[in-house]
């Protein structure tokens, strides 16, 4: 058994151990959250779990072989020191991280021999539209990218947006996309927000869980390539991701590659 102790213990947190909870060959075994309220979390399947506060007392006390962190660009840090200090494991799906940040994360993890898994998004179908994003990238001038999410997200633009626009420009080996300048802006900031060209919308209302959709237009026809998911949608993404690390002795940045997309 693979024993995780997940980080973050909102929402998410819940949705990914229950999931955990239920897969073959994975045990949660306790759950760490700054703002832990309680010392244990109950899953659907009626287990408790201990809950902590702290990074470097949860993994003592869980010995966990991976960590699975879900939680925002200000813990995420603290975990992956703790963790790496400690010679465990990770899968992290935190975006609003730094390149900086992740560049030393990656060093770190080879000169540790660590294993770990890091992606802006863990669902399987969102790994395909951006796949397939990159495949439609060098036949069209023009794109623009809309991604909708609920009304609590902490950052703008996603991260699955700007990893799709960067897989997106290499395809095209770096070469930027045509991008449409209006003469007047009546409303500031409307079309500012871009990666080389691409011009990225961000949506955020009650109502929306995580939906992206890529539109590349060109003379008489446009392509929209479209995902649609909720938080559930993550598990089976990192349920794969868990079974992987443990076989890895360095960072893996993105899911594509656990599923034969990418070299």
């Amino acid at each position: 058994m693979i024993r995780v102790l997940m980080s973050g213990a909102g929402k998410m947190g819940h949705i990914l151990l229950d999931g955990m909870d239920a897969a073959d060959g994975i045990e949660p075994v306790a759950a760490v959250d700054a703002f832990a309220k309680g010392d244990h979390l109950t899953l659907s399947s009626g287990r408790n779990i201990p809950l902590y506060s702290d990074a470097a007392t949860a993994i003592d006390a869980s010995t966990p072989d991976v960590i699975v962190d879900f939680t925002n660009a200000a813990w995420t840090p603290t975990i992956v020191d703790a963790a790496l200090d400690k010679g465990v494991r990770l899968v992290v799906g935190t975006t609003g991280l730094s390149q900086e940040w992740a560049d030393d994360f990656a060093r770190r993890c080879a000169e540790r021999k660590v294993g770990a898994v890091m992606a802006a998004n863990f669902a399987l179908g969102a790994i395909l539209m951006m796949h397939m994003a990159k495949i439609a990238a060098p036949f069209f001038e023009s794109a623009e990218i809309v991604e909708m999410h609920h009304a609590t997200k902490v950052d703008a633009p996603s991260g699955t947006s700007i990893a799709t626009a960067r897989g997106m420009l290499a395809a095209r080996d770096g070469r930027p996309f045509e991008r449409n300048v209006p003469e007047a802006t009546p409303v500031e900031g409307t079309r500012t927000g871009a990666v080389d060209g691409v011009t990225i919308h961000s949506i955020r209302l009650p109502g929306f869980v995580a939906h992206q959709e890529v539109v590349f237009g060109a003379t008489g026809q446009t392509l929209t390539i479209r995902h649609d998911s909720n938080r559930e949608s993550y598990i089976p993404g990192v349920v794969l991701a868990v079974t992987e690390v443990v076989t890895r002795n360095e960072l893996v940045v993105g899911l594509d590659r656990l599923i034969g997309l990418e070299d």
